[in-house]
């Protein structure tokens, strides 16, 4: 009598991991004057310091949640961006990043609004989750305004801008790349953080089967 005896191979378990956290926290200037805004337009962080890896996707997998932390803006603040651009509001986007700085949208959240949450970190879970390949990039989109962005650094991180090389200044021109699969070149490069991130859970792996063991009698 022989036995064979081999262990069918098992998943591994999925990894929960915040996309675009960092060692250090980056910090919106509002209230503080100037009270700095993303305006119109879908931004991602294309470096933390000396880092570019923070906000890639590290494995194929499902984000199903996006947090932004917000300044407190003031009265006088508040009614300048609203008078301008409306009321405030972000959602995530997923990003595909080409050549010569082409970007496509492969995922996108629903927009939400920020009103309520001034000077606090929010996360919004997702109804639907947004599958993600390792090599996308998180970003965010702002179609109105979002007191999401840090002072202007000088220890080297930068985000960029889905504007057009010669609209970096422009920043009351609409600019948000709102539906999947919209391209366009992130031309712009700005001084900075943008203050994002969001939740994967990643694809789990089958592990390695066992040896296949033989008994003999």
């Amino acid at each position: 009598v022989a036995l064979a005896c081999a262990a069918a191979p098992s998943a591994a378990s999925a990894r929960i991991v915040e996309v675009g956290q960092a060692p250090t926290e980056a910090v919106p200037t509002c209230p503080a004057s100037p009270c700095l805004a993303v305006s119109r337009t879908t931004g991602y962080q294309a470096k933390v310091v000396d880092s570019r890896a923070h906000y890639v996707i590290p494995a194929n997998g499902r984000i199903v949640a996006f947090s932004i932390r917000l300044g407190a803006p003031n009265k006088r603040q508040i009614n300048f961006f609203e008078d301008n651009f409306g009321k405030a509001s972000a959602g995530l986007s997923v990003i595909r990043r080409g050549d010569r700085l082409f970007g496509r949208v492969v995922g996108a959240s629903p927009v939400f609004q920020l009103s309520d949450y001034f000077g606090q970190t929010v996360q919004f879970p997702l109804d639907r989750a947004i599958k993600v390949q390792k090599g996308n990039i998180i970003g965010i989109t702002v179609p109105t305004w979002a007191p999401a962005l840090s002072t202007l650094t000088e220890d080297g991180s930068s985000w960029r801008a889905s504007r057009g090389l010669k609209g970096c200044d422009d920043t009351d021109r609409q600019t948000a790349q709102s539906s999947t699969g919209a391209l366009t070149q992130y031309h712009c490069l700005y001084r900075g953080r943008l203050t994002y991130t969001a939740t994967l859970i990643t694809d789990p792996k089958p592990n390695k089967p066992a040896k296949k063991t033989t008994v003999g009698g």
